[in-house]
């Protein structure tokens, strides 16, 4: 489903004398720029695959497949520039598709100079480099389109056994991102670090960090799918303070309750403050969908698990984004559900920390008359839970040096399950890292052991504190309500050495919330 609007529209969030009309033209576009607003689109893919990804065929057969996509990503690009845009993000393995071998990728992959070492318009010198053809169409769409155009592709780079990484077949074959700038030249290329059971890729030797600038909004950052969740290269860009946006082109199969494709974009949007630009690969049958171009604050997104068409979002973006404003500054403590949780966490005597690490008693106050806690595997891991009865309380539960505690009131009881739970350790399935997190999520049914499952849809609604004594500062706040909605944290921030999230006035059920805490140095 679209959220926050309908299909293939224009989100005006300001401006709203330009929201009369379609913003086109250099005029428009100089005047939303003077407001302080860009225009950006994504593009959810139904990729034309391969019928055999396993089989080695020619160049030609190869060309003649993705060129099926390419017109569709075209057929987009002048889609998107009626409407005034002016970068536009389509998403990983979208023109060549997935499930190859490293033989059998081969004639999918384009030949990639450096664009730090020579300037080239792939579209206006088509004859300079062989194999460029993804390349040169890619570049001519940014120019037809006029627009800056980021689009994932394989590539190939020839190397020798001098080169000690070398394989034995002597390339290199790259996960790529390439930025185009409006008028078709190569800005830059980013290859993926982090791969995710990708055989027929390689690793860089060197993490590519990779900015480019861009004339209306300043400077953007690049990364690809399961790259978010690491320190390198996703974080490590935003050292640069320059950096307000992050274009991600992802192929992400969703895991609920805590990573969904939607809900790890918009936290990291809101986590660092930036604009997240993210086209996911659309093919529900594998659990891909999920794209939207996301603010701190708002999110435009789509999540479509029966669609079998591709999705158009476009969206007015501040160039700086406005963030969450710190704990100290958002609400009085005199609010009474704001005093409650200060006085609780005041208050708490159960844990204390010392040079090392955090000590939890769980022998406290908390747990007078609490319900007891149980042990259930949710996103492959062992979580320690205490199930959410009544219509208000406050529940505390720990793991190693993670505690989690939650306020909560719900202005009517459903028949359902719901439970607070943590989780500190190592990550070990389908990649390897380490994870603190709290985290309020809907059970599957009304039995203990379905906490954990995936779920989508729910109808109870609370109004709650969710805080946790973090390790960390890399925390990722979630807010995701039925029929995959996103929401945004009305409050976020430390108090005590904890780290909290506020909400209240959900509009539709609660499905998770989350504070999903990576502490990278640990992997």
């Amino acid at each position: 489903m679209p959220g926050a609007g309908g299909a293939l529209a224009l989100f005006l969030l300001g401006c709203s004398a330009l929201a009369r009309g379609i913003c086109t033209g250099e005029r428009c576009q100089a005047a939303l720029g003077e407001a302080g607003y860009y225009v950006a689109a994504v593009y959810e893919h139904q990729a034309i695959l391969s019928p055999n990804p396993l089989e080695f065929i020619t160049r030609q057969q190869a060309l003649e497949l993705m060129n099926q996509n390419l017109d569709i990503y075209e057929q987009q690009v002048m889609a998107a520039a009626q409407k005034g845009v002016q970068i536009i993000v389509f998403p990983e393995d979208g023109i060549h598709g997935f499930n190859f071998t490293r033989t059998s990728i081969y004639p999918f992959l384009d030949f990639m100079p450096s664009p730090k070492q020579i300037r080239w318009n792939p579209c206006l010198e088509p004859h300079r480099f062989n194999d460029t053809e993804v390349l040169q169409r890619l570049s001519c769409m940014a120019i037809k389109g006029e627009m800056f155009l980021v689009a994932n592709l394989g590539t190939k780079q020839t190397c020798f056994s001098s080169d000690p990484g070398c394989p034995s077949d002597g390339r290199y074959q790259f996960n790529t991102n390439v930025v185009f700038s409006n008028n078709g030249t190569l800005v830059d290329y980013y290859r993926k670090h982090n791969l995710y059971f990708e055989a027929a890729f390689n690793t860089p030797a060197r993490v590519d960090h990779i900015t480019f600038d861009t004339p209306f909004a300043g400077k953007f950052g690049m990364f690809t799918c399961f790259d978010i969740l690491f320190f390198d290269p996703a974080v490590w860009i935003l050292r640069d303070p320059e950096v307000k946006h992050i274009v991600y082109p992802t192929a992400w199969m969703n895991q609920l309750p805590l990573l969904a494709a939607i809900q790890i974009q918009k936290a990291f949007a809101t986590a660092f403050g930036v604009n997240v630009l993210a086209a996911n690969i659309h093919h529900p049958s594998l659990g891909m969908t999920g794209s939207g171009i996301h603010t701190p604050l708002e999110s435009f997104w789509y999540h479509d698990m029966v669609s079998s068409h591709g999705h158009l979002i476009i969206a007015q973006v501040a160039k700086n984004p406005p963030g969450l404003i710190g704990a100290e500054n958002t609400t009085s403590k005199t609010d009474p559900s704001h005093g409650k949780f200060l006085k609780l966490l005041s208050s708490d005597p159960s844990c204390e920390k010392d040079a090392q690490e955090v000590h939890c008693d769980q022998a406290t106050k908390w747990n007078v008359n609490a319900p007891p806690t149980f042990h259930s595997e949710m996103m492959y891991d062992n979580f320690t839970l205490v199930p959410i009865w009544g219509k208000e309380g406050s529940l505390q539960v720990c793991s190693n040096s993670l505690c989690c505690y939650l306020l909560y009131k719900r202005p009517t009881l459903t028949k359902e399950l719901y439970t607070l739970g943590v989780f500190d350790g190592l990550h070990t399935v389908h990649g390897t890292y380490y994870i603190q997190v709290c985290a309020v999520v809907k059970c599957g049914g009304l039995a203990l052991d379905t906490c954990g499952q995936e779920v989508t849809e729910a109808e109870g609604v609370f109004d709650f504190h969710l805080w946790g004594n973090f390790s960390t500062s890399y925390i990722f706040p979630m807010v995701l309500t039925s029929g995959m909605t996103l929401d945004t944290p009305e409050q976020l921030g430390w108090e005590n050495d904890h780290y909290f999230l506020r909400k209240s006035g959900l509009s539709s059920g609660l499905v998770t919330a989350a504070l999903y805490g990576r502490l990278y140095e640990r992997d």
